[in-house]
């Protein structure tokens, strides 16, 4: 008898991970003298069922394709005992047979609320335990009910199709991070740490209204479920990938319009801007912003719409004022962004 379906749809979902790893980081030709150190995987874990579950489909799966695999948790120190959490969760990790795994602790910031500050903590975390150890990759434990609550909340700040994009099933440096996870749920990642008898620790965080995620989860998507069906979150994970699509294409398009709209000076052209889709334009007047020095994650679609205006709505305006001291204006015919 095979194993019980959730395992197995976590395990075929790592696989396919793997074989995607494996294929990025070809091994040299047979005859080669060297003999290249295997590739090695990482998953973050933070000791609940989604990561746990990751956790132990990596632990089955690797040996079988040559890949060695490893664990990191990280410790936010946001809850008295974290360390000694931490610590639990790195046995666990010892006991599936993962190696090396570490436990990494991280001072959490205030900057942009404290789930963003939590979210870059645990980041730079794991891009310094990935560059450590040489990791190939990093496998991340996200379902598809968290995509789609990704994609609840971009849809409540309005900024535009990217962020209704959600999460990418590959992404970082030179595509560090994997998400074997992005189309099972979260019940499937529960039930296989259920059966698998995998013993699971439930983040206080996660049901804390204080935190805008987890009323999302807690009432917002079953109001949703209970008022339009149960098919809410599949729906809502297909939007981020057809967003994703379309938020793609269009910056390709941004990106080979960008040329054509600069004079010999390297100035952008206003009447040239205005000729193309705002949804072109717009990206183009963005990427200007963060090439004179806007932070990206301070560039609202606010501040570029107020840009935008100097092109579609001309009426003698002065100086915008953009994140990181940038200065957008409009000078006889051209737009100057710069720093100021």
């Amino acid at each position: 008898m095979g194993p019980h379906p959730a395992v197995a749809a976590i395990r075929l979902a790592v696989r396919r991970v793997l074989h995607d790893i494996l294929n990025d980081h070809p091994t040299p030709e047979t005859g080669s003298h060297e003999r290249p150190a295997p590739p090695l995987v990482l998953v973050a874990c933070s000791g609940g069922a989604d990561s746990m579950a990751l956790a132990s489909a990596l632990a089955f799966e690797a040996p079988r394709l040559g890949i060695r695999a490893g664990g990191v948790t990280v410790d936010h120190g946001l809850q008295p005992g974290s360390d000694l959490r931490a610590e639990e969760v790195v046995l666990r990790l010892r006991e599936l047979g993962l190696d090396p795994v570490e436990a990494t602790a991280v001072t959490v910031g205030r900057e942009g609320g404290p789930e963003a500050a939590a979210r870059d903590a645990r980041y730079a975390a794991l891009d310094a335990a990935a560059v450590r150890h040489g990791a190939a990759a990093i496998l991340l434990g996200h379902t598809r009910d968290d995509q789609a609550e990704t994609v609840l909340l971009g849809l409540a700040r309005g900024s535009g199709i990217r962020s209704l994009s959600g999460m990418a099933a590959v992404s970082g440096v030179d595509g560090r991070y994997r998400r074997p996870f992005l189309r099972l749920d979260r019940q499937t990642a529960r039930k296989a740490c259920m059966v698998q008898s995998l013993p699971v620790w439930d983040d206080p965080h996660n049901a804390d209204p204080a935190y805008t995620r987890s009323r999302l989860r807690h009432e917002g998507l079953p109001a949703l479920e209970k008022a339009l069906g149960k098919g809410v979150v599949e729906a809502l994970a297909r939007t981020a990938q057809l967003s994703r699509d379309d938020a793609d294409a269009l910056d390709a398009w941004a990106g080979q319009a960008e040329a054509s709209v600069r004079d010999a000076a390297g100035l952008l052209e206003c009447a040239k801007l205005f000729a193309l889709p705002p949804a072109v334009r717009r990206r183009i007047l963005r990427r200007a912003a963060i090439e004179a020095g806007a932070p990206a994650g301070s560039l609202f679609a606010r501040h570029i719409e107020e840009v935008d205006r100097l092109i579609t709505g001309w009426r003698g305006q002065g100086v915008i004022n953009l994140p990181g001291k940038v200065v957008a204006q409009r000078q006889g015919g051209r737009l100057v962004i710069r720093q100021g």
